[in-house]
């Protein structure tokens, strides 16, 4: 049954003992044995390949190119074996906490993997490469591993649900900090009072703006959380040293509740399983099957299906309205206020966090394609412009109710579409979740996520290099130590040869 932890500030002179934070029931959850149940075990395994699809999609893109070339430059740590790096050979190694920066900027930089959207936003996959990086260093057997990655998703998730971290502008990183130590604590066998020193570190040093999300997207959205899983490592090895971090971390006077969230007299109630509950925070989760921020994955379907079923020229359009969520509105849409949602010649990660354009250029093309729709080129095309320029977006209440609604059968991502034509005439539509969606209209499953991967990696992974992913990732729990050593993706001969090799300080 889960328990809900009343999360609230406390004055230092009330002297919160440990056992009463938040921090600590993270670690408690993190040190239960609980065995993972078969029905979560396959999502995980379904989420490992999404991770690899799509960090194969990006590995010659320049901030992958960089993350990977300071992974390298650096030695593998004398504590371990290692960890494999995204794109190279499995003998190619690095230190475990450059390794899960590497993957992680790979695994986010296509904004194309999975997503939890409740108080706050994840993407839960996130996640997977830290705790396989640590996995692969310290010689954990997949079973391990799969315990570890239950803990992440289940933590992450957990956070989200309760806490809003955007209305106070602070980056939904710092719920990845805290979850992917306690995944490594899990993985690790460590006791909650070393987690709990890790979970508070891990939180301590990775609340950030939400600046790296607004107006301009730079490259450093992707790196983000790449920085979080590599905080995660660096706080649980200072933590098995037997070094203390900041405490009480969200509940002191001085902590983050009391002065970058809701204030002093703030409180939350967060959910958390209890002693001996299964963790299946997992299943709440979905993937994309569009290369776009999740709040726009709807809205591609519901283009794509307007494009073959409705019988209009765009040319004809004189505007369109799209009736959504307030996250979709002010975040994604024309409440946001950025200039830059409406610019042809902005970045790739300004586009894919414009719902304009991504409606314009998914209502044209009948899809969404993760290289060809973001090129300068295809933003720049006049009748797209013209188009994009026509399309606002307005908050509606019940949308932005379905949105916040705790019944996972009402929660909606999507909106009502209201296409006005120069002949005066009206096109209505509306969509409530993405096709992909548990409850879409083509939900994913495994036979989905290995084509997603087969898709993304085809032009960067060779036949035999595929079969031999696919075939380790889905026996992860059964996998030796060994196996679990080589659960990466190494590019053919030649394709990293071409990516960029920027030189740095290291």
């Amino acid at each position: 049954m889960t328990v809900i932890h009343h999360l609230r500030v406390h004055r230092s002179d009330e002297s919160l003992a440990r056992e009463g934070q938040l921090a600590w029931h993270i670690a408690e959850v993190a040190a239960d044995p609980v065995e993972v149940e078969p029905e979560v075990v396959d999502m995980i395994i379904n989420r490992v390949i999404d991770n690899a699809a799509v960090a194969a999609a990006s590995l010659t893109r320049a901030p992958v190119s960089a993350a990977r070339q300071q992974a390298l430059d650096h030695a593998v740590s004398i504590g371990g074996d290692g960890a494999t790096v995204f794109g190279c050979p499995l003998e190619r190694r690095t230190s475990p906490e450059w390794a899960a920066w590497a993957n992680g900027v790979a695994v986010r930089e296509l904004d194309y993997h999975d997503t939890f959207l409740a108080a706050d936003y994840s993407h839960p996959g996130d996640n997977i490469p830290p705790i396989l990086a640590v996995a692969q260093h310290v010689g954990s057997d997949g079973a391990a591993l799969v315990r570890g990655l239950a803990t992440g998703y289940e933590v992450q998730i957990d956070l989200v649900r309760a806490i809003c971290l955007h209305k106070h502008k602070i980056d939904h990183v710092a719920h990845l900090g805290p979850s992917a130590a306690a995944g490594i604590g899990t993985l690790l066998g460590l006791p909650v009072e070393t987690i709990y020193q890790a979970v508070g570190q891990a939180l301590h040093t990775t609340t950030a703006t939400r600046q790296s999300r607004k107006g301009e997207i730079s490259t450093w959205k992707a790196h983000a959380p790449a920085f979080a899983g590599k905080m995660a490592v660096e706080a649980v090895d200072r933590a098995m040293r037997g070094e203390t971090s900041p405490s009480p971390i969200y509940e002191g006077e001085d902590g983050v509740v009391a002065w970058m969230l809701d204030g002093p007299d703030a409180s939350y109630d967060v959910p958390l399983p209890a002693a001996g509950e299964a963790k299946r925070g997992i299943l709440d989760s979905y993937t994309k099957e569009h290369s776009a921020e999740y709040q726009a994955q709807a809205w591609i379907d519901l283009a794509r299906k307007l494009h073959h079923e409705a019988a209009f020229d765009t040319a004809d359009v004189e505007s369109i309205v799209l009736h959504t969520s307030h996250h979709t509105h002010y975040v994604i849409g024309s409440g946001a206020n950025d200039p830059q949602k409406y610019d042809p010649t902005a970045s790739r990660e300004t586009l894919d966090h414009s719902i304009p354009y991504i409606f314009a250029t998914a209502l044209q093309d009948g899809g969404w394609h993760h290289v060809d729709s973001y090129t300068p080129e295809r933003a720049g095309r006049a009748d797209t412009v013209e188009l994009w320029q026509k399309i606002t977006t307005a908050e509606d209440p019940e949308w932005t109710r379905r949105y916040h609604s705790e019944d996972p059968n009402e929660k909606a991502f999507g909106g009502r579409v209201e296409i006005r034509l120069t002949d005066g005439s009206v096109i209505e539509d509306e969509i409530a979740v993405a096709d992909a969606h548990p409850l879409g209209a083509r939900p994913f499953a495994r036979e989905d996520y290995v084509r997603k991967f087969r898709l993304l990696a085809e032009h960067v992974l060779s036949a035999d290099e595929i079969e031999r992913f696919l075939d380790l990732a889905q026996r992860l729990p059964e996998l030796t130590p060994e196996e679990v050593q080589q659960l990466t993706i190494v590019a053919e001969l030649g394709v990293l040869a071409g990516a960029p090799a920027p030189k740095g300080l290291f």
